[in-house]
C-alpha cells in the first residue's frame, strides 16, 4: 500500500495511507483539493491540489469523489442588499407567535 505525506497544520509532516485520503473534484470548473484526518492530532485536514497532484494522488489508490457548485450561485440576484436593520427585524419577527403567518403575508408575490 502506498504512502502519503502531507502537511498538517498543527502537526507538520505526517505520512498516511491512500485510505486515509480523500480526493474531491468539482464537476463545474476543475478545482481539485485532498482531505484527510491528522493522524497524531485528528484535526481536519483539507488542501487546495493541481491536476498533477490530484493524478497521482487517485493513480496511487486515492478514492476520488466529484462534487457540483449549487445552482442557486446561477440565480439572478435582484434587489438591495439585506442590511443588519434587515436581519434585526427579521430577528424580531422570529420571537412573535405567528411570525410564520406574518412572514407568508409580508413575502406573498
Amino acid at each position: 500500500m502506498a504512502r502519503i505525506r502531507a502537511s498538517c497544520g498543527t502537526c507538520g509532516d505526517v505520512e498516511l495511507t491512500t485510505a486515509e485520503v480523500s480526493v474531491q473534484i468539482c464537476a463545474d470548473d476543475g478545482q481539485g483539493s485532498y482531505s484527510f484526518r491528522c493522524p497524531t492530532c485528528s484535526v481536519a485536514v483539507s488542501k487546495p491540489a493541481e491536476a498533477r497532484i490530484i493524478e497521482l494522488l487517485v493513480s496511487s489508490g486515492v478514492r476520488m469523489s466529484t462534487w457540483s457548485m449549487p445552482a442557486e450561485l446561477a440565480e439572478p440576484r435582484t434587489g438591495d442588499p439585506i442590511t443588519h436593520d434587515d436581519l434585526l427585524d427579521f430577528h424580531a419577527l422570529l420571537e412573535t407567535e405567528d411570525w410564520l403567518d406574518r412572514l407568508n403575508r409580508i413575502t406573498r408575490l
